[in-house]
């Protein structure tokens, strides 16, 4: 199964892939920010052209494991992504992605130009990695599937 997985920004939406198998995560696209239901309309399209069945939305907590502001905005998005698809939407710690995914630039030889640009669909890349690494549906709960 696809599972498509987001890094929401104020200005961008960072939107990755997997393979088929659920094995390997892949940059996707970028959607820039227009309006939270429209944002939630891209992307529940985005999901059914790319046949996912299940979204991971970045959620980006405090040092403690605390809601932040931006991880309130997350869950946000993701009740108005629930209300266009019938999808599982679930929210996953996504702290520290965009600077992994700048160190993995900076890794791959990117010049310091290219690294300027956004990392956003990257971050996304990052984040459903990780969620896959850390064994995706299988390890999470029916309860926590629908956060």
């Amino acid at each position: 199964m696809r599972i498509l997985a987001l890094d929401p920004g104020e200005k961008n939406i960072g939107v990755a892939i997997s393979d088929p198998s659920g094995t390997i995560a892949n940059p996707l696209t970028v959607v820039k920010h227009a309006a939270r239901a429209i944002d939630a309309a891209v992307i529940a399209q985005l999901a059914h052209e790319h046949e996912a069945g299940l979204i991971v939305v970045g959620q980006p907590l405090g040092s403690d494991g605390e809601e932040t502001p931006a991880s309130r905005r997350s869950a946000r998005l993701a009740e108005a992504i629930r209300s266009q698809t019938e999808l599982p939407v679930l929210l996953w710690d996504e702290s520290y992605s965009t600077q992994t995914a700048r160190q993995a630039q900076a890794a791959m030889g990117a010049r310091l130009k290219k690294r300027r640009g956004h990392l956003d669909a990257l971050a996304a890349t990052v984040i459903l990695q990780g969620y896959l690494d850390e064994g995706g549906m299988e390890t999470q709960s029916s309860e926590e599937r629908e956060v």
